[in-house]
């Protein structure tokens, strides 16, 4: 029935067309309630053409960008996941994650002794992400510290938040236990506070340099402490980083201090980073080093006491035949040379010992030996 309304309309449209040709305006009214009438009967159909287009809702869209918010923090897709498909995640790095839990017990022992109070240090998590968005989803007020590494020649940040912030400023002047740090709004951070986070960041930073030790030794040098993260910027904003996100607790007070390093200050240790680990001992089995050692000891190589060494043409020792006798340009008190393969190492004089022949060593060889030979 919707095809024969739909013919019946176009033939009344197209009579009345013809039969008023002046009437344009009467034409165009009857194509658009045509066009009306041909949307509502033919929802069913879709018409597809060369001129037709699909318009996208506001979902459809964001799912194409990769911005939907529906899924609550699951993978990201469309174009925004094509953008971080290069971001490189930590867990490619599988030393950093050792230095990261070096780096907790080694602080809560640390602070304790700053503090003189029951300081307990977790790692919340470790991800990756650019440095753009890190310093846009920093809340204010906070307190960011600017640190170089030395050897790396590179930088890297501390973002203290304002609960610890006010926490550690409570627990150093003598605040109470058991009243939470108050927070007063709306002024500016004091220089007695500022000093105060700043002993706390050199703390921080002493133990993050002995935490990478045993991996590379590098020094970690504080530069300045911002409260604008516009200050703070060490990279660009599309760069890559390592952020790890600390809780320190003392008793009830506490907060959140955060670590970025930029994938480009960790490039001169990546090879290091990259390798698998064992415990504590970043890679090192001492166990293993110590059999090795003993067996080494055990090991039995051939040594060749060379009496003398001649240069010949390749046809008289393709010549040679048996009865045939070659002069050694040595005598009896001739040196003789102890070697183990190409190497040698010691010289002495060739004497006999009951039935056999012996060699009494006198000295080592030098190791420029085979040069001047």
């Amino acid at each position: 029935m919707a095809d024969e309304d739909e013919d019946a309309l176009a033939a009344e449209w197209g009579a009345m067309a013809g039969d008023d040709e002046d009437g344009e305006d009467g034409g165009d009214d009857m194509a658009a309630e045509w066009e009306s009438m041909l949307g509502e009967d033919g929802d069913d159909e879709e018409v597809v053409g060369p001129g037709s287009a699909r318009v996208l809702n506001q979902d459809e869209i964001d799912s194409l960008l990769g911005f939907d918010d529906g899924g609550g923090g699951g993978d990201q897709s469309g174009i925004q996941a094509i953008i971080n498909s290069s971001m490189v995640a930590y867990e490619r790095l599988p030393m950093l994650e050792v230095v990261f839990d070096r780096l907790v017990r080694m602080m809560s022992t640390s602070l304790r002794n700053f503090t003189s109070d029951n300081v307990e240090v977790s790692l919340d998590n470790i991800l990756s992400l650019r440095f753009g968005d890190y310093l846009n989803s920093i809340p204010l007020p906070a307190m960011l510290g600017v640190f170089k590494a030395e050897e790396w020649d590179n930088y890297g940040l501390l973002t203290v938040d304002s609960a610890l912030i006010y926490s550690i400023v409570d627990v150093l002047l003598g605040g109470r236990r058991g009243t939470a740090a108050m927070r007063i709004e709306g002024r500016p951070y004091t220089t007695i506070e500022r000093n105060l986070v700043e002993r706390m960041i050199h703390v921080v930073l002493g133990d993050l340099s002995a935490a990478f030790d045993p991996l590379s030794p590098v020094t970690f040098r504080f530069e300045r402490l911002e409260t604008n993260p516009r200050f703070a910027t060490i990279a660009r904003h599309a760069n890559a980083a390592i952020v790890a996100k600390l809780r320190i607790d003392m008793e009830d007070r506490g907060g959140r201090l955060e670590l970025l390093i930029p994938y480009a200050t960790l490039e001169p240790v990546r090879e290091l980073l990259l390798q698998m680990f064992m415990g504590e001992k970043f890679g090192r089995d001492s166990i293993w080093e110590n059999h090795l050692a003993n067996e080494l000891w055990q090991t039995h190589i051939n040594l060749l006491a060379v009496l003398d060494e001649q240069v010949m043409a390749l046809g008289d020792v393709i010549n040679l035949e048996v009865g045939n006798r070659m002069l050694l340009n040595t005598s009896p008190t001739s040196p003789v040379e102890v070697r183990c393969g190409d190497v040698a190492l010691f010289r002495g004089m060739m004497g006999r010992k009951g039935d056999r022949i012996a060699i009494q060593v006198r000295e080592r060889a030098r190791k420029n030996s085979e040069e001047s030979r």
